[in-house]
């Protein structure tokens, strides 16, 4: 399974399935990298299935009314950054009853052992000695999740790749036990994205989970948090405006930022700054930003404020129950269960 990237292949007779955790938080970095390269994936595909993964989120502890918002604040960023609900069938995981009922068909078909190898869970069961059974087992929902809509490509970071994996020898294991079912998915890998670094430390990737808040950029932040933050973002002292990603790593992801948001290239950005100042460069890198946000910000907060979300959510609900509901009900009969 190699690499697979936008335009290396005909993607338009090809569906995919995104799930994503409910944090509620983007950074800038995973709009860059990771959003954007998705809003440029839904206009070349055939299908697209994007679904916020909200009972994976309960393997572990949460607050029931801080996810409940970040839920809903999620999918209004996602449709706020560019995807289409026209383009995607943007659903919640647990409005469909089906993903955990195939969950646990699939469940009776998996080894122990082969559960017990995951990666994920052996860091996060090693950090927690009173973890959920739901921790344990949640790699087969995940498996029912792209199985079910029979997902060509899964988009997915190196981490994730293993998950993907246990699909695959899930769903063979099922059609040569039953008879062909599903069908074979991939990982998607894009090398595409802009990987944008950490302000304070860029030779680390801008993480949510950074322990300074002034490393990092969130998609809401206010136009003063995020001049502050550019303006206090780590760079060098040469004092010159150029592309150097070893030696001028701090003023590289500053450019890198700029070319990511606007049509502007590193050799012009490099023509354009030449003999400035590095401030004038941030205040530029600062004006970008604000106004790639504040345009996000803008659709965020109406989409907040109006019943369009819970229209899209309904309306993907009832099609992708009938979807779900079509691939257990076939499992069943397979199996020997009574329809």
């Amino acid at each position: 399974m190699n690499k697979k990237d936008m335009g290396s292949e005909n993607m338009q007779d090809k569906t995919i399935l995104t799930g994503i955790q409910p944090s509620g938080v983007i950074t800038l970095g995973n709009y860059i990298g990771a959003v954007k390269q998705m809003v440029r994936l839904q206009d070349v595909v055939k299908k697209s299935y994007l679904f916020v993964a909200d009972m994976h989120a309960i393997t572990v502890p949460q607050d029931p009314k801080e996810l409940h918002e970040n839920i809903r604040s999620l999918i209004a960023l996602y449709i706020a950054c560019g995807i289409d609900p026209k383009k995607n069938v943007i659903f919640l995981q647990s409005d469909n009853p089906y993903h955990a009922s195939v969950s646990w068909l699939l469940e009776c078909t998996t080894p122990f052992g082969e559960l017990s190898r995951m990666t994920q869970f052996k860091d996060k069961s090693s950090k927690n000695v009173n973890f959920s059974a739901g921790l344990f087992t949640y790699p087969v929902l995940m498996a029912a999740d792209i199985l079910i809509y029979d997902a060509d490509y899964v988009p997915v970071g190196i981490d994730q790749k293993q998950h993907v994996e246990l699909a695959r020898n899930i769903a063979e294991r099922f059609n040569k036990k039953f008879g062909e079912t599903f069908k074979m998915p991939e990982p998607y890998i894009s090398d595409s994205g802009t990987k944008i670094m950490d302000l304070l430390d860029p030779t680390k990737k801008m993480s949510k989970s950074s322990t300074n808040p002034r490393s990092v950029i969130k998609i809401l932040d206010t136009k003063e948090e995020i001049e502050k933050k550019i303006m206090g973002a780590t760079t060098d002292s040469e004092m010159k405006i150029k592309y150097d990603e070893k030696n001028k790593p701090g003023i590289s992801n500053l450019m890198n930022i700029v070319i990511s948001l606007t049509d502007e290239t590193i050799p012009s950005l490099e023509e354009k700054f030449e003999g400035k100042n590095y401030g004038e460069f941030k205040r530029y890198v600062a004006d970008v930003v604000v106004e790639e946000l504040g345009k996000i910000q803008k659709r965020y907060y109406e989409l907040l404020g109006s019943n369009e979300l819970d229209q899209i959510l309904e309306e993907a609900a009832k099609e992708t129950r009938a979807i779900a509901l079509q691939k257990f009900n076939e499992m069943k009969v397979k199996m020997g269960l009574y329809k």
